[in-house]
């Protein structure tokens, strides 16, 4: 049990997309509940991971990327998601990586320099550069573009420096008990997270625009004596897209499938059977009504 918790808030994890900002958040909550892959715009959700350790509880906010390209329904929703969450927080991490600042990179500047929130900046991905000498004129530009509190490097992906990042957002959690039930890890529930790793397993398993145009929604999850039965529906948008997302002998569902299975039992720590159906929702993306049912539009 830990001590008695005097200080806990909320911590914005923020950036463009693709900088590593759900990579992060597993990382410093030491466990994976944010779903990840190399591909920009991933995460769709605002997700809280929690984190109670020693006499501090901080809870870290994860988000969409913030971007400037606003065309489109969802686009539109994954923007306000993630501006919306740099308020009413205690403090702001901003993410780039090491390669430099990017043009990309100025439009969540401008919106965390407009919150009079504190603001740290996490130079993320040091451990792709080959020659770390790099990271000094990458802090001195980064110190002319806005006074932030404070400037550190990290490697979301190793684990360097992420210690001495959550000492120092320490530092900005205000007096107070624990928001959130100590031995909880997420405010999302099982079946969300169940749905986020299928999602995760195509981002991952396939190219071009097939990711983006699908969405997934849990029809059953059922726990029968030691196993969890989850049933989950894929939609796609274009009756073209259900085929290249089954696949020859429906080889490339099954390989989701599994994957995803695997990612389910190791998270819920339970045996899992997973059931996947690909069905098609022409335009979900941009229609009110089915982003409203596929859980979207209402997290601002």
């Amino acid at each position: 049990m830990p001590e008695t918790i005097t200080c806990s808030g909320l911590i914005t994890l923020a950036g463009r997309p693709n900088v590593g900002k759900s990579t992060l958040l597993n990382r410093l909550i030491g466990q994976k509940i944010s779903v990840t892959s190399s591909r920009a715009q991933t995460t769709r959700h605002r997700l809280l991971g929690i984190k109670t350790t020693g006499q501090a509880q901080i809870i870290y906010v994860d988000t969409p990327g913030l971007h400037a390209h606003n065309k489109g329904l969802f686009n539109r929703h994954l923007n306000r998601v993630a501006g919306s969450s740099l308020f009413g927080v205690d403090c702001i991490v901003l993410l780039i990586t090491s390669k430099g600042w990017t043009e990309a990179d100025e439009y969540p500047l401008r919106l965390v320099s407009k919150t009079g929130i504190p603001v740290i900046l996490a130079i993320n991905k040091i451990d792709q550069l080959k020659d770390r000498r790099l990271l000094l004129p990458l802090i001195a530009q980064s110190n002319r573009k806005m006074a932030f509190k404070e400037i550190v490097p990290v490697s979301a992906r190793t684990g360097e420096n992420t210690h001495d990042l959550e000492n120092i957002i320490l530092k900005y959690l205000p007096e107070q008990p624990p928001l959130y039930p100590v031995d909880r890890i997420s405010d999302r529930g099982e079946r969300f997270l169940a749905a986020e790793l299928v999602r995760e397993q195509i981002f991952r398993g396939f190219q071009q625009e097939v990711p983006y145009a699908t969405a997934v929604s849990i029809d059953r999850f059922e726990r029968i004596r030691q196993t969890l039965h989850i049933q989950a529906t894929i939609w796609v948008e274009r009756d073209g897209q259900k085929p290249i997302l089954i696949g020859k002998d429906g080889k490339r569902l099954k390989t989701v499938g599994s994957r995803a299975r695997q990612a389910m039992e190791k998270l819920f720590d339970n045996k899992v059977h997973l059931r996947l159906w690909v069905k098609v929702r022409e335009g979900w993306s941009d229609n009110e009504r089915a982003l409203r049912s596929l859980g979207y539009l209402d997290e601002t």
